[in-house]
């Protein structure tokens, strides 16, 4: 099972850092491997503080964000991280999953539609940390499709793809550790399946990050469109039919 974990992890990390939604990949697996969910949960929490940790890092040294650009976000993601975690059993998944299918279509009409334009004022940077508090609080509690919808966020108030991306990962790896200690303190830890997932993560993360700067942006665009299309049906077909 170990491997099957580490190769898991790496390619939730590689397509997760690329596009955002690798838990579409990692959640299912280790719900079939068995695992019980909040463990699950733990787990991909764990693993995205390792790979999120690196990839951001490593944006960081070759200058595509500055710590002064991601400082503002760190008491959201964090606040919003713990308080999911903190909440993931006194609210309905299917309310969280109902809000975030109404987020992810609007995402994918603003995308189609070219999204709006970056004028920097007050009132549209309170509309953006508002929804980085929406987006954080989500992760904490569950977190498939997290990624993405941070990427259109950012992307759409005019951030280039490389620094969506590592903004994407600050944020990500702040708001898994506030949700992480939450899981950790609950005791839904296990180290012999989150060690294993972590390090395919880590190298799916690093590998990523490197690749990103030779991928067209217009690729990009499809690649965010398309993973988008997948988690609207994903999350329609379960709200619907289930």
């Amino acid at each position: 099972m170990e491997m099957v974990l580490f190769l898991t992890g790496f390619l939730v990390a590689l397509i997760g850092t690329l596009a955002g939604s690798g838990g579409l990949i990692g959640m299912p697996i280790m719900l079939l491997l068995g695992i019980p969910v909040h463990i699950s949960i733990a787990t991909a929490k764990f693993s995205n503080i390792i790979s999120s940790s690196s990839s951001f890092g490593y944006l960081l040294r070759d200058k595509r964000v500055t710590l002064s650009e991601c400082l503002p976000i760190l008491p959201i993601a964090l606040i919003g991280g713990m308080t999911g975690a903190v909440i993931a059993d006194q609210i309905s998944t299917k309310i969280l999953e109902t809000i975030a299918f109404l987020f992810l279509i609007m995402a994918l009409f603003l995308s189609i539609n070219k999204g709006i334009k970056p004028k920097g004022n007050h009132k549209q940077r309170r509309t953006l940390f508002g929804y980085l508090l929406f987006i954080s609080t989500y992760d904490g509690m569950f977190g498939p499709g997290q990624a993405t919808m941070l990427m259109y966020t950012h992307l759409l108030h005019g951030s280039s793809y490389l620094k969506s991306i590592a903004l994407t990962r600050f944020q990500t790896f702040v708001s898994c550790l506030g949700a992480f200690a939450i899981y950790f303190q609950n005791g839904h830890v296990d180290w012999s399946i989150g060690i294993p997932f972590a390090a395919g993560a880590f190298l799916g993360a690093s590998l990523a990050v490197r690749i990103a700067k030779k991928i067209d942006i217009s690729h990009v665009k499809l690649l965010l469109n398309f993973i988008t299309m997948i988690l609207i049906l994903q999350f329609g077909i379960k709200l619907f039919f289930s």
